[in-house]
């Protein structure tokens, strides 16, 4: 039997920022609605999303939203017929999100190295820097070292390889990033312990004292 519906299930969120399923043109079953919404939003989302949050952003039930991201799973892993699609939808760390079917990943990584020739921008290698330091370490994390947003800039070193989703938290569902071994190669380092000695760098403090 199917389990009693919570609370959440039962309510029907909100829509944000006036994205509302129940916008969709005419005729267009409300289930198919959703699923379609829900393939926007997935498209573009950079972290796991939750199945709260996706049914507030539509302003869906939780219990249709469940039944969609279930409905896609199937769709797209090539259930009852359908074509078996090059990326597929996982629940990692108690969120939904896109992904790459692994046996494409070197087929998508020689394309990006290939179509992306051109140098890090400062930005991006300060955050590399901090993620090479501080790893593993969330995108949070980056962005309060830093004080900007860096979703922008963590997208391009995944899409050039030099960085990669060591794990996602199980709690709060932030995943943590590390280096791979193709910074090493471009580094021309074998192990992070060769990189150099940051303490050296930074300012004690004590200028301001010797300058009194």
């Amino acid at each position: 039997m199917a389990s009693e519906q919570t609370s959440a299930e039962m309510a029907a969120p909100a829509a944000i920022d006036g994205t509302d399923v129940e916008s969709a043109p005419a005729g267009i079953p409300d289930e198919v609605a959703t699923e379609r919404a829900l393939e926007a939003i997935l498209m573009i989302a950079d972290e796991p999303q939750s199945v709260v949050g996706l049914a507030a952003g539509i302003g869906r039930p939780v219990a249709d939203v469940r039944r969609a991201l279930a409905a896609l799973v199937a769709d797209y892993d090539g259930v009852a017929g359908t074509p078996r699609r090059g990326f597929e939808l996982r629940e990692v760390g108690g969120g939904w999100r896109l992904y790459v079917r692994a046996e494409f990943d070197d087929v998508v990584r020689d394309v990006v190295h290939t179509q992306s020739p051109a140098k890090l921008s400062q930005a991006a290698l300060e955050t590399l820097a901090v993620i090479a330091y501080k790893q593993p370490i969330s995108r949070g994390a980056i962005a309060s070292i830093r004080a900007v947003n860096v979703d922008s800039v963590v997208r391009t070193l995944l899409g050039r390889g030099l960085i990669t989703e060591a794990f996602t938290d199980s709690e709060t569902g932030a995943i943590h990033y590390a280096t791979t071994d193709l910074l090493l190669t471009q580094l021309g380092i074998n192990s992070l312990d060769e990189l150099p000695k940051i303490s050296p760098l930074l300012d004690d403090g004590s200028r301001g004292f010797d300058d009194v």
